[in-house]
Order: structure tokens, then sequence, then C-alpha cells
């Protein structure tokens, strides 16, 4: 009898552990090697307000696992708040959504060598970003160049120096531009066009906004794009 019982219960749990995740839960786990003490916060916006979704007090071991239901891909933070009383480098961006995401890191390095996999909107996101950084390189080398001593007295090559900036600018927004014509599927689109090519031409725009799938249109940052949009049109 008590091993009937006991049979029972054992089914039990695991039929209430099945139910816990379904087809929109999203589990993020991973290792932050190296780190021995901390908290660990999942966070994301809402309504404008950073909120904490979920966390993990660590202790000794970098191992981390949180489970969250989502209805649609987002994005999302990892922060990591380490007992050096040093708030830098310490929070994650990534894109979120259901399945299982692996983020892996170390405790000092936490935000600037950070492998993240699982994720079908964050391999596009990173794909932009890859790009678009190779931009901002190129603009940080120019505006350098700009303020040496023997350029700040040459009005001729100050003006070069600043065309070649203005040329390497419309490079960055063709490529914002290239790439959401190209990208309408992903639910990475129309966030990477808010956040990186907002004072884009709103006729250039508002053709991605029309080629973006119907799924992606009306997803969160579908709906900022096209309030956006239409404020500026």
């Amino acid at each position: 009898m008590m091993k009937r019982i006991l049979f029972v219960l054992i089914i039990g749990i695991t039929v209430l552990s099945c139910e816990k995740n379904t087809e929109n839960t999203m589990t993020v786990s991973g290792n932050i090697k190296g780190l021995k003490k901390g908290t660990l916060y999942l966070q994301q916006f809402k309504d404008s307000s950073l909120v904490v979704l979920d966390s993990l007090e660590i202790q000794g071991d970098g191992t981390f696992s949180f489970s969250e239901e989502v209805t649609e891909p987002e994005i999302f933070y990892l922060y990591l708040k380490k007992k050096d009383n040093n708030d830098i480098n310490d929070r994650i961006t990534f894109f979120g959504e259901a399945g299982n995401i692996v983020i892996n890191t170390a405790w000092n390095t936490f935000d600037t060598d950070v492998q993240i996999s699982g994720s079908k909107s964050h391999e596009k996101l990173l794909e932009f970003y890859e790009m678009n950084s190779k931009f901002n390189i190129k603009e940080l080398s120019l505006v350098q160049q700009a303020t040496t001593p023997e350029l700040q007295e040459d009005s001729v090559a100050l003006d070069s120096i600043q065309g070649l900036i203005n040329k390497n600018t419309i490079s960055r927004y063709r490529y914002a531009l290239n790439f959401g014509l190209n990208n309408g599927d992903s639910y990475a689109t129309p966030y990477i066009l808010m956040t990186e090519a907002r004072e884009a031409n709103p006729k250039y725009l508002d053709s991605i906004y029309k080629g973006l799938t119907s799924d992606v249109a009306a997803s969160k940052y579908g709906k900022e794009f096209k309030e956006f949009l239409d404020k500026n049109n």
C-alpha cells in the first residue's frame, strides 16, 4: 500500500513539473566563470520601468537558471550585483524568446566577452551589432584624428575629416535600412530600427515597416515602430 502511495505521489510531482514548462517558456541558463559570490537578476522593461522578474543568490558556483513565460521575443537583461562595489560592466542585454537560451561569461568580463545561443532573434541582433560596430570604430578614429593639435589649425583638413564622418554616418544608416529590408521576418528588426536608425529618412523607415511580417508588425517593437512612424510622418 505504501509503495503504491509513493508511486502516485512521484507521478503527481512529475506531472506538475512538466506543466510548469509550456511552449511559451523561456529558460535562461549558463555559467559565470570565476564568480564566487553575488546576486544575479533577470530584468525587463515594463511600462518604461526596469523591473526584476527573478533573482538568484550565487554562492561559490557560477551556474544559474531562470524560467519565464514569454508571449513574444523581447529584450531582457541579466544584471550581476557583485561584491566588488563596482556597477560598471554588470549588465548583459539579450533578445529573449521561448526555448532554451544559454549564456556563458566570466565575472570580470561579464558583458564584454559573453556567448549567447538559443535565440534566433538575438542572433540577428548580434549580426547587426557586429557590422554596426565597424562604423562606430571608424567614426571614433576620425574624431580622434580631428582632435590632434596639428589638425586643429588646419581648417581644410578638418573639413575633409568632417566629410569622411558624414559619409560614414550615411553608410551606417544605409546598412541599417538594408538590414531592415532584408529581415522583415525577424522580431529584432523593428527594435534595431528604433534604437539605431531613428533619424533615417521616414520614407525608407515606412518601407521597412510595410515589409515586416504580420507577426513581427503585431509584436511589441513592431507596434512601437508604427507609433514612431505615425508621429513623424
